[in-house]
């Protein structure tokens, strides 16, 4: 579980009414602006210094913000989902992601996929101590 500043939520405030001038794939903002526009200064490493940034990002995700993220060298960022397909795909992109990476468990623990997938009901997540239904 994360410390949360007192700031956060006016940062999260911020940071959504930024993204609110950024809607659709097509109009990304890139991390490292969004990060200078939300905290009014510039980041030092693309990595370390963002992480509150992407903190943000997840918590107003959790609270059912839809926003979006792309990974693409020169127009990588985040934007808010425009669309139902939009939306369809970005989930779509970060299941195939969770994927790989049970695959990817499964092979180190040395057990098949479903047997993974077995010990993940969804009934015994428990995130922050939050139900997740």
């Amino acid at each position: 579980m994360r410390k949360k500043s007192n700031d956060d939520d006016a940062y999260k405030k911020e940071c959504l009414a930024i993204l609110t001038r950024h809607i659709g794939e097509e109009k990304t903002i890139g991390m490292g602006e969004l990060y200078e526009r939300v905290f009014k200064r510039r980041y030092n490493n693309r990595i370390n210094s963002t992480r509150r940034l992407r903190n943000l990002i997840t918590d107003l995700r959790e609270e059912g913000v839809a926003i979006g993220s792309n990974t693409k060298p020169n127009t990588g960022g985040y934007h808010l989902i425009r669309s139902p397909s939009e939306l369809e795909e970005y989930v779509n992109r970060n299941i195939a992601i969770a994927k790989k990476k049970l695959y990817m468990i499964s092979r180190l623990k040395k057990v098949s996929l479903p047997e993974i997938l077995g010990q993940l009901s969804i009934e015994s997540i428990n995130m922050e101590g939050k139900d997740v239904n």
